[in-house]
């Protein structure tokens, strides 16, 4: 597994050399553009916007805009000073938390983490620490320029390290328009919907959960490269025509797995009884 990040990580006066590792893979199929009647690669070329010429990759530098059309330049060996400065500091667990009270919006990306040299019994003992106390660190780390709030967390007996939003990155629900602040809901509508969650509870399981699409997008590349035609199913989902939401929550529940609501026949009759004494 590649190494794209060697350091040390550090809670109290214990020291752990660590690497990190990427935890996720993109899956997605990638699709070039090609020139329709050539069928070879577009190129996209870097040109200057004033004067038109193509730019060359040294002639290229970084700067930020601080207003419109107005930049600061910011040379490439201050900014990989300033990274190396960040970069040498040991990675310091600065709280202890637990997992819970982080709501997953705050949450990135993941990496895990092995052991670097004469790093083994202090990875271990972290480890054990946060299985043992139930707690989850929270850390600063500078990854490819740029500083992440992270939690480390164990998985599997892996240490993990997931980056975290810094709370000024996460917007404001206060502006997410058209959100209902309150509404009248009959508790026959609310119990037939509590009804339906229970209907379709089960174990997370994620291997049964799979990308369709990405299937079906491989199928049909395959399928052309052998030059076979290619039929599209044009089956549908059956839905109901219902216009009132305690309409369209019996027809869900109706609809959804008739299977495992046959096999909990009796279960489901007590919960109906317990629903109806109840109201």
């Amino acid at each position: 597994m590649h190494t794209m990040w060697k350091g040390s990580i550090s809670f109290g006066l214990v020291n752990i050399p660590i690497k990190l590792h990427t935890a996720t893979e993109d899956k997605d199929i990638k699709l070039r553009t090609l020139h329709k009647e050539c069928h070879a690669p577009i190129k996209y070329e870097k040109k200057c916007s004033a004067c038109e010429k193509e730019v060359a990759p040294e002639d290229i530098v970084k700067a930020y805009e601080y207003a419109k059309g107005k930049y600061v330049v910011l040379d490439k060996e201050d900014l990989e000073k300033l990274q190396k400065e960040n970069e040498d500091k040991a990675v310091e667990i600065i709280d202890f938390v637990k997992m819970d009270e982080i709501d997953p919006i705050y949450y990135d990306k993941c990496y895990y983490m092995s052991s670097g040299d004469g790093g083994n019994k202090a990875y271990a003992l972290l480890r054990e620490a946060l299985i043992e106390s139930g707690k989850v660190g929270i850390a600063k780390i500078i990854i490819r320029s740029k500083e992440q709030l992270a939690v480390i967390r164990v998985y599997d007996n892996t240490l993990v390290m997931e980056t975290i939003h810094f709370p000024d990155e996460v917007r404001k629900t206060e502006d997410v328009p058209n959100v209902p602040a309150e509404a009248t809901i009959a508790k026959k509508e609310l119990e037939t919907a509590i009804l339906l969650i229970d209907q379709l509870t089960t174990a997370f399981d994620p291997s049964k959960y799979t990308d369709e699409y990405r299937t079906a997008l491989l199928e049909l590349i395959e399928a052309k490269k052998m030059g076979k035609d290619v039929v599209t199913s044009q089956e549908k989902v059956q839905t109901t025509n219902v216009m009132d939401l305690m309409a369209a929550l019996q027809a869900s529940i109706d609809n959804t797995k008739p299977e495992q609501a046959a096999e909990e026949k009796p279960k489901k009759t007590k919960t109906r009884k317990k629903v109806a004494k109840e109201a």
